[in-house]
């Protein structure tokens, strides 16, 4: 009768026990997943430990990655070298990813995001620089251009998400985020799990392009760490937040900019977004670029590039006429865009 009445505190020993020596073993994991990858730069703004890496010399560019994923993402696609010729690159992890911490008590909105990475170009001297932003990284963009206006020469946006509605998924990734239930799961059994779903994962945001496998095998332990996770789920709490409480609007955003998506982008209807944020930011530029999904730096870095480069040429122009650009209309097609429809 002893036995009955221990059993149950026999299983919770065992089950808590199973569940430390699982979360020790995500712990080690997480150390081991930036040991020997490229080390850039560390920079503390507004008490966070700021991670980047550079190269290149000219207009300065930024990069800001996606939500779950890291600087070394426009590495590995291959846009940090190929932009390092034309341009002086920086690509940031942002607060909370790759080697950048994210403070507590601190939501590390789009906003706050805008003014940190801002913060930091001025500490390296940089006055006036273009943006280039994915999924996530392209609202931190659109925050640049709006509070910092007169340093943003252009923001280049991929893959952006500018309009979300209320969706049970996006609750859902929020739940990690909370206090005790949501930090046991992530140090426990949520790394397991997104390294068991690596393979689909990928396969859905770079569908109906291939994986790219070098991307798939940087990120994986990297994005599955108990820390990064924190991070995550509180991104999707913001874009959670954002879809119940503000109507978005852009028609405030007043530097050049270019946007891209995918056409067959399942994440979302990103060709939609996108679309519809060419409507409204008036003079944008737009291109749908066929055959890649979420990550189309990662599948077309060329198209990217072009972008970039044609933002930058007509920064110059606005430069060269007193600050004024050639009329156009936010609605219309642009005809200077390779694949710009």
């Amino acid at each position: 009768m002893a036995f009955d009445r221990d059993g149950p505190k026999l299983s919770t020993v065992l089950l808590i026990a199973a569940l430390s020596a699982l979360a020790g073993y995500n712990h080690t994991r997480a150390k081991r997943a930036l040991v020997g990858r490229a080390h850039g730069h560390v920079m503390e703004v507004d008490g966070l430990r700021l991670h980047f890496i550079e190269a290149g010399t000219g207009m300065p560019l930024i990069l800001l990655h996606g939500n779950g994923s890291m600087a070394q993402d426009f590495k590995s696609s291959g846009i940090f070298d190929q932009a390092a010729k034309t341009y002086r690159v920086l690509a940031f992890d942002r607060p909370g990813f790759g080697r950048s911490t994210r403070s507590r008590g601190r939501r590390w909105s789009a906003r706050d995001q805008a003014d940190l990475i801002h913060a930091a170009a001025g500490r390296l001297g940089i006055e006036n620089y273009i943006v280039l932003g994915h999924s996530w990284g392209a609202w931190v963009a659109l925050e640049l251009a709006r509070r910092h206006s007169r340093s943003v020469a252009g923001v280049v946006l991929v893959s952006g998400y500018y309009y979300p509605p209320p969706r049970l998924d996006l609750a859902l990734a929020a739940l990690p985020a909370l206090p005790f239930v949501g930090t046991a799961f992530r140090h426990t059994l949520l790394p397991v799990l997104v390294r068991l779903a690596w393979p689909w994962t990928m396969q859905k945001i770079f569908h109906p392009a291939d994986v790219a496998a070098d991307f798939a095998v940087l990120a994986k332990d990297i994005a599955s760490r108990p820390s990064q996770l924190r991070a995550v789920c509180s991104e999707s709490a913001s874009m959670l937040a954002a879809a119940l409480l503000t109507k978005a609007s852009y028609t405030d955003i007043g530097v050049p900019t270019g946007i891209l998506a995918g056409s067959g982008d399942r994440l979302f209807d990103a060709e939609g977004e996108a679309r519809r944020l060419h409507a409204e930011v008036g003079g944008s530029l737009l291109d749908v670029v066929e055959g890649a999904g979420h990550m189309v730096h990662q599948s077309a870095p060329g198209a990217v590039i072009a972008m970039v480069d044609t933002i930058a040429g007509r920064h110059s122009s606005s430069e060269e006429t007193g600050g004024h650009e050639p009329a156009s209309s936010g609605g219309a097609a642009s005809p200077d865009v390779p694949g710009g429809r």
